[in-house]
């Protein structure tokens, strides 16, 4: 079984996200940083080279694959921004509906900006994703 690559590291993420070349979304990135870490109580820290990640869970599948991962982060992507709400988005219909402009992968949700999207909206579904995740993997 092989180890997972992408892993909790000690860079800075303030270096990371001032070395975001567009403006607007490095600033973006700014407010998504205290947002999450408003709902989390959690300091960012970069995962791998790319993605900034707050509070950590371990899993464990019943395939017996198991590592770590963050509650929920985001990283600036070339064409959007990226942010992971673990839980995925199956009970997120309603929020979804009046979230704004967006498109979602498996657990990312991906935006231009945030201007285009409801703030309130995000910070709810932020907050029961981490709440979910959290109560499917209690910390020991």
């Amino acid at each position: 079984m092989s180890d997972l690559k992408t892993k909790k590291k000690d860079d800075s993420v303030i270096d990371f996200i001032n070395r975001v070349e567009d403006e607007q979304k490095r600033q973006d990135c700014h407010e998504i940083m205290e947002i999450m870490k408003g709902i989390t109580g959690e300091e960012p820290k970069m995962w791998g080279n790319s993605m900034v990640g707050f509070g950590s869970y371990h899993y464990k599948y019943d395939s017996g694959r198991e590592g770590d991962w963050f509650l929920t982060g985001f990283s600036p992507r070339k064409q959007k921004l990226s942010l992971y709400i673990m839980a995925g988005f199956s009970h997120c219909d309603a929020l979804l509906a009046n979230l704004g402009k967006y498109k979602t992968g498996k657990a990312c949700l991906y935006i231009k900006r945030l201007e285009d999207i409801n703030r309130d909206i995000l910070k709810e579904m932020i907050t029961s994703s981490v709440e979910m995740i959290s109560e499917k993997y209690p910390k020991d």
